[in-house]
């Protein structure tokens, strides 16, 4: 049983430097401010993405702080592409000390209205059967490494809520995907707890990202208008908790879902 010890003074207590990080969709939106938080924090960076161009192009940024990050194709719905993203991996690094669990797909479809449940499909297995995929993949090795470690999946307020009032849209298939992918956290945190292995999720209310285009005018008119901060949340701020949740300041940090939302749960 690995027991992560307590911090004793705040040297260093925020550091994630010399980290090894796996982000899935670390190339764009929020996915991209997750990579770019760790780096500027010190962190290497293996970003897996579907568009390797897109994936290089966001590698290059990376190194860019002074750090080591490769880009790695991979679908995360489709197990046997994370079989093979998950090798490449680990010729890239020795070791695996955080997997970000980012990647995902939203729909706007009325439920009844998908005839043939091809977005139910779709989302489900991207957003939900994709962590687990993930997980499965690359958890396995760092239990054997012995070195404790971080899972981060980014999971919704929308896990959380079903709402056609403040930043509500149809998006059924995305909402019970991220209250599954909060369930599996807690799971996960106690199966894997003995090695030392921390899970946690982060709920992200109304944040920039590829999604944005996916909401209706009047979802974002209210959430400037009645969420508490009155404004999006930022990419990098969903990477600046992933960061803290990685960092020894956090090692007591396990099973918990975050939310990050500028206060939309208390409105609604």
């Amino acid at each position: 049983m690995i027991k992560t010890p307590p911090i004793q003074s705040m040297d260093g207590a925020f550091s994630v430097a010399g980290k090894n990080v796996v982000v899935t969709g670390g190339n764009t939106g929020i996915g991209h401010g997750i990579s770019t938080a760790f780096a500027q924090s010190g962190a290497n960076v293996a970003i897996l993405c579907r568009n390797i161009e897109s994936g290089k192009k966001a590698a290059g940024e990376m190194r860019a702080y002074g750090v080591s990050s490769e880009a790695i194709q991979c679908d995360i719905s489709n197990p046997e592409s994370v079989k093979a993203a998950a090798d490449e991996v680990y010729k890239f690094f020795d070791h695996v000390d955080v997997l970000v669990n980012n990647a995902g797909v939203a729909s706007t479809t009325e439920f009844l209205a998908d005839e043939e449940m091809s977005e139910w499909h779709r989302v489900i297995n991207t957003d939900l059967h994709g962590v687990a995929n993930m997980v499965h993949a690359i958890a396995p090795r760092m239990k054997a490494a012995g070195r404790g470690g971080e899972i981060i999946s980014i999971s919704s307020v929308g896990g959380q809520r079903v709402s056609n009032t403040v930043g509500g849209h149809h998006n059924p298939p995305y909402n019970v995907a991220k209250a599954g992918v909060d369930i599996f956290t807690k799971y996960l945190a106690i199966d894997l707890g003995e090695y030392g292995i921390r899970v946690n999720a982060i709920a992200p209310g109304m944040t920039h990202s590829n999604l944005d285009k996916d909401l209706p005018q009047g979802a974002i008119d209210s959430a400037t208008r009645d969420v508490p901060a009155h404004r999006f949340g930022e990419p990098i701020e969903i990477g600046a908790l992933c960061v803290f949740l990685s960092s020894p300041a956090a090692v007591q940090i396990t099973g918990c879902v975050y939310a990050h939302d500028g206060g939309l749960l208390c409105i609604t």
